[in-house]
């Protein structure tokens, strides 16, 4: 152990390289898919991401013989603290060679970090929170991570596990083929009750007019998800980086409203599967790749439920079904046939028997780990 040091990160260089040294922990992996290094950056800018106005981090990396062995951060939220009182802290941005030995000394440095800031639990991995990529894959890994969903070796589970952490929640993925949702009478049958009962409009998003739009996430979002376990509510700043993130890649047929009686109830964002396209960039989107985004997106051929929610006095009608075919029929007509639900909690019944009745088969889960302080 005398030659593995833990190094905080202190300046733009160790930044980069905290950011850079991923890339040794998948050479040899084909489902691994290079973040975009621009992302990256802002993403851990704790001056640019709106992000840490109300949280704080810090960034280490683990040093062996010369080399970058790992790296880990320790995050203190806020927000999730005054929303679910519950005295956690988070680590993330976990990478590690296969060494328990290094995982227990940057697991220890999280800790002692969250420690000192009076908490006493700590979950993980959350990069940087629920709103980000959220959860270690624990099955799926024959197969490369849809958009915005984290992915990582197997064995990392097992240097979670031998610490000794424990689950605290699950997280479901589903796979959906258009056949098979298109072929459920069920669905198609409820659907038509509910949208019909309720009188439910579904109406997509309008680029000319994408700040309104904007509003309607924004009123529907925290209202809908409030209730789930982890929940983190977003600022309508973390919200506005969100959508200038992801505006240049929106498919606005897969953006969808619901209104019933003018009233806004429901949202759902779809997105194509950029990952698909990312892969083949290794992180660099300028000065040419760029290009891909356009030239090479019909050859997607996947999307993923990003986010469906529905304001909870109008849950358990049905409405759900309506978003699903909507997405379904819609998702077709932009030739897109295959589609991911995700991420989706365990115990969230009424999103995982929607899954169920269009055909999905759940084919990956991620796990958040817990461990006290």
């Amino acid at each position: 152990m005398q030659d593995l040091t833990i190094r905080k990160v202190e300046s733009k260089s160790d930044l980069n390289t905290f950011i850079k040294c991923q890339w040794n922990f998948y050479k040899n992996d084909p489902n691994w898919v290079p973040p975009l290094l621009m992302e990256r950056k802002t993403l851990l800018n704790k001056e640019k991401n709106p992000f840490f106005k109300s949280a704080s981090a810090d960034y280490f990396l683990a040093v062996k013989n010369g080399k970058i062995v790992g790296r880990i951060a320790a995050i203190k939220n806020d927000i999730h603290l005054k929303y679910h009182n519950d005295d956690s802290g988070f680590f993330g941005f976990f990478e590690c060679i296969n060494d328990q030995k290094v995982a227990n000394a940057l697991f220890d440095t999280a800790k002692k970090w969250l420690k000192e800031k009076g908490l006493k639990r700590m979950l993980g991995p959350a990069n940087p929170s629920s709103n980000d990529e959220w959860g270690m894959l624990l099955e799926g890994f024959d197969d490369a991570p849809r958009m915005l969903m984290t992915y990582n070796p197997k064995y990392y589970l097992d240097l979670c596990a031998n610490y000794g952490m424990t689950k605290a929640k699950d997280l479901f993925a589903y796979k959906l083929e258009n056949h098979k949702v298109m072929s459920s009478e069920k669905l198609k049958r409820v659907q038509q009750i509910a949208k019909d009962r309720y009188r439910l409009k579904i109406s997509q998003l309008d680029m000319k007019n994408f700040a309104k739009g904007l509003e309607k996430v924004k009123y529907v979002y925290n209202k809908a998800w409030a209730p789930n376990w982890g929940f983190v509510p977003l600022s309508d700043a973390q919200i506005d980086a969100m959508a200038k993130d992801l505006k240049q890649l929106v498919e606005p047929s897969l953006v969808l409203f619901g209104e019933i009686d003018n009233q806004l109830i429901g949202f759902a964002l779809v997105m194509l599967d950029y990952n698909q396209i990312f892969k083949e960039m290794n992180g660099r989107l300028l000065p040419f790749n760029f290009l891909k985004l356009y030239t090479k997106k019909k050859q997607i051929s996947w999307a993923r439920i990003i986010t469906l929610g529905i304001i909870p006095e109008h849950q358990k009608k049905g409405l759900d079904a309506v978003f699903y075919w909507e997405i379904v029929n819609r998702a077709h007509a932009v030739g897109i046939d295959l589609g991911e639900a995700s991420w989706i909690l365990e115990d969230n019944e009424m999103m995982n028997r929607g899954a169920i009745v269009m055909g999905g088969d759940l084919y990956k889960k991620y796990r958040i780990w817990q461990t006290e302080l």
